[in-house]
């Protein structure tokens, strides 16, 4: 079948390739901590259903371990070297096949293969980690490669770590009106796809959480970086097609044949 990538909200996508599903970093909550989900329903219990799950680094809002316990018992789900140690309710999972990476490991799961790659971000824990695991990005490769980018910043060898592309599913925005560090907005995204030349590419992680009680603070950091993004690509890489999607929308991009 055509590959197929659903976006459910933040970081949070199905991949369906070679007949594997693959969902990244799970969070099918309505609130976490101080942030609510402000637009688009929590993800059915259909969006939990996969083959694999993978983890792109520790932060809660990536490895949200009540999320991860909703995943049927036998997953595979592929998380950091060393997150077991820094987050304890991982090692609670033990209905799960966990599977710790680090950049340059490989994983077959069916007819895909899932490289993991580096990304420029946090690795800790936070508030109060002192356990560091690398932050990561995924390539699953089947009839498409697909990258999946995690939360990264910019850097001199994207392109070279991840490889060629046919997808890119990349962050453009974030959780909070202020994007640190080690965050791509939505012209550094741009930025990004010009680096890596896919032919295709979705933003994620953005118009999904914000911190509660801040509704009215900076709103278009919230509801414009998808359509930033989208008007950016066409400056930086006119070549690809960008797929502004909504929460719980799916396309099926072309791929190479």
């Amino acid at each position: 079948m055509p590959v197929e990538i659903t976006w459910w909200g933040h970081a949070t996508c199905t991949v369906e390739d070679s007949d594997v599903r693959v969902l990244t970093d799970p969070l099918f909550a309505r609130r976490l901590a101080h942030l609510r989900r402000r637009c688009g329903a929590p993800p059915p219990p259909g969006a939990w259903r996969a083959d694999v799950a993978v983890v792109s680094h520790l932060h809660a809002d990536h490895l949200h371990v009540p999320s991860l316990a909703r995943l049927a018992p036998g997953t595979r789900l592929l998380v950091p070297r060393g997150a077991p140690r820094a987050v304890p309710g991982l090692r609670r999972l033990t209905r799960l096949r966990v599977t710790e990476v680090a950049p340059g490991d490989r994983v077959t799961v069916g007819d895909l293969e899932i490289r993991a790659v580096p990304a420029l971000h946090d690795g800790r824990r936070l508030p109060l980690g002192r356990h560091r695991s690398p932050a990561l990005g995924y390539v699953v490769e089947g009839e498409a490669r697909t990258y999946f980018a995690g939360d990264t910043g910019l850097f001199d060898s994207m392109a070279e770590e991840v490889g060629p592309v046919d997808v890119a599913l990349l962050p453009v925005g974030g959780w909070g009106p202020f994007l640190g560090e080690g965050h791509l907005d939505a012209g550094r995204a741009a930025q990004a796809l010009a680096r890596l030349a896919p032919r295709s590419a979705v933003p994620v992680h953005y118009g999904t959480y914000w911190p509660i009680g801040m509704d009215a603070v900076r709103p278009h950091e919230f509801h414009a970086p998808g359509d930033e993004f989208v008007r950016l690509a066409a400056r930086w890489a006119p070549g690809v097609v960008v797929h502004r999607l909504g929460h719980g929308e799916s396309v099926r991009p072309e791929v190479a044949r």
